[in-house]
């Protein structure tokens, strides 16, 4: 995709989950390179678009990747007198405005590329979420998915599960019951990981649920499985109805999700109010 202005870079780092900074010249006073209203997008490594080059451009991108590493959302209005400051001939003043996208999106890593899984991910690519979509058997993915969907086929997929992200939300429906043990297992041990569903039945997971207790693992470690995975109340066993189960209960752990973290952000302001 070729990027020709300011608007479409942003398209792209959304879809990408670049986190970026929009900078826009929202004041200027006598000659500058381009007037109030020029926008152009920063991300770590690229820019698009311009506000007029130079030594402004210049800084306003040092400026707007060192709030990228601060990795977190902020807005922040800069002066620039490019005579004085940046020596630019041209003389005049600008004032830019930098806002600070981070792309915090919900990582969700499904391992398995069977049935359920293949009536489960068009679903799941719908929502506001980065897959991590892992099996054996690359010959079972599809041939295009989504931006969001990250496929790897690998012959260990333990090992991929050892890198994926904190607060991942890990669903696990491969082929072979060994192989889900060993992912339960492995994901259950990271104290960074919630949530950890295994399609099966109930009599799967209580045997599951024994080998782990015999594997020495705690009865708080063992309680982060949910299996049978998905909202029960979903009726059906068909794969496209088990999907289904699974899409919502995934829906109502993203919107459970939300909800913390706009209370925690309220709980934080009244801190800050009551403190002022």
């Amino acid at each position: 995709m070729k990027i020709s202005n300011w608007m479409q870079a942003i398209s792209y780092c959304q879809e990408k989950q670049h986190p970026f900074v929009l900078a826009t010249v929202i004041e200027h006073k006598g000659s500058v390179p381009r007037d109030s209203g020029a926008k152009m997008v920063i991300t770590q490594d690229q820019t698009f678009d311009t506000i007029g080059g130079g030594n402004l451009e210049y800084m306003v991108t040092r400026s707007a990747q060192t709030m990228l590493l601060a990795n977190n959302t902020a807005i922040k209005v800069e002066e620039y007198p490019l005579s004085a400051k940046l020596a630019q001939c041209c003389g005049g003043f600008a004032k830019v405005l930098l806002e600070s996208h981070q792309i915090q999106t919900q990582q969700i890593a499904v391992f398995g590329s069977g049935h359920v899984a293949n009536e489960l991910l068009p679903i799941l690519q719908r929502l506001p979420v980065r897959i991590h979509w892992i099996d054996e058997r690359s010959d079972l993915f599809p041939a295009t998915m989504q931006a969001n969907v990250n496929i790897i086929a690998t012959d260990c997929p333990v090992s991929e599960l050892k890198l994926l992200p904190a607060n991942t939300l890990v669903l696990i429906m491969t082929h072979n019951h060994q192989l889900d043990f060993d992912l339960v297992k492995t994901a259950l041990k990271r104290d960074d990981i919630q949530y950890v569903g295994m399609i099966g039945s109930q009599t799967k997971a209580k045997r599951f649920r024994y080998k782990l207790k015999q594997r020495e693992l705690s009865d708080v470690q063992i309680n982060k499985l949910v299996s049978p995975v998905g909202e029960l109340s979903v009726p059906g066993k068909t794969p496209i109805e088990v999907a289904i189960s699974m899409a919502a209960q995934i829906t109502q752990l993203l919107h459970q999700s939300k909800q913390q973290s706009t209370d925690t952000d309220t709980e934080e302001y009244i801190q800050e109010d009551t403190h002022a």
